[in-house]
């Protein structure tokens, strides 16, 4: 009985500190007004969807610069990790698994010097407030997931496969893109959608590169709650949330246990 108890409360815990604040944010979206000591909000509400979705209420004009900025650091990256990931996962290279760890540089270090220090490049190159100089940011933050999972899924494809098609008169232009490319299209497909999400949600990088003339919703959301209105940051929140759970459901039907195993081979 006891350890069913302890269970208990440790599941009870846990559902607290993961679903406990996407409640509180879903209630937000959904408030009229809510002060303390009420323990839910005192008035429901759409009227502040009907501002954030207003033609100057910047939701529109946010969300669609976040979807543009995203595309364009899939396809930027994916031009650079396809290329990288099929040379990683198919020849011998000296230092590959240095190779793989230099990708995972970016992560190594605070975001704020980084970005910082890239924001005063890219002003010498006037590419500060421009959707490329977002694009580029997102870009190198982006690699670490393109680039490792195309390797991993250009790995899990059967060497086999790619010596028939040879044998039987295919030259290796014509290998790749009918064998090879296919096969591991399911990892790039998982690996598109990470830099994805990752692009929607970065806010350092497009803050100190692209703010103020490139607005997108993480930083909607930023001037949000810096200003106390809640609601609009729970709705702002909640836009981007969705998709990013709709990926990621995604994302779990095309990483197979067999890709993920070639990771950092």
């Amino acid at each position: 009985m006891g350890r069913w108890l302890v269970r208990g409360l440790c599941l009870g815990l846990l559902a607290f500190v993961v679903f406990g604040p996407l409640a509180n944010m879903v209630l937000w979206a959904f408030t009229e007004r809510w002060y303390f000591p009420h323990a839910l909000p005192i008035e429901y509400g759409f009227s502040f969807w009907g501002r954030v979705f207003a033609p100057r209420g910047g939701a529109i004009e946010s969300l669609v610069n976040s979807a543009v900025i995203a595309v364009g650091t899939v396809a930027m990256s994916l031009a650079l990790a396809v290329p990288a990931g099929y040379a990683l996962a198919r020849l011998r290279l000296p230092f590959r698994s240095l190779i793989l760890l230099a990708f995972l540089l970016p992560q190594a270090f605070p975001n704020l010097p980084v970005y910082i220090n890239i924001a005063r490049i890219f002003y010498g190159f006037g590419l500060n407030g421009t959707y490329l100089g977002v694009v580029l940011v997102h870009t190198s933050h982006g690699l670490v997931y393109a680039v490792w999972i195309a390797t991993a899924a250009f790995a899990s494809v059967e060497h086999e496969l790619e010596e028939a098609a040879r044998n039987i008169g295919a030259g290796a232009m014509h290998t790749f893109w009918t064998i090879t490319l296919p096969l591991a299209a399911p990892g790039l497909m998982a690996s598109a959608i990470f830099v994805f999400l990752e692009s929607l949600d970065e806010f350092t990088g497009t803050y100190f590169v692209g703010a103020p003339d490139v607005q997108t919703l993480p930083l909607l959301l930023y001037s949000a709650s810096a200003g106390g209105n809640y609601q609009i940051a729970s709705i702002t929140a909640l836009i981007l949330l969705v998709p990013s759970i709709a990926f990621m459901l995604v994302v779990e039907r095309f990483l197979r246990a067999d890709v993920l195993a070639k990771v950092g081979r």
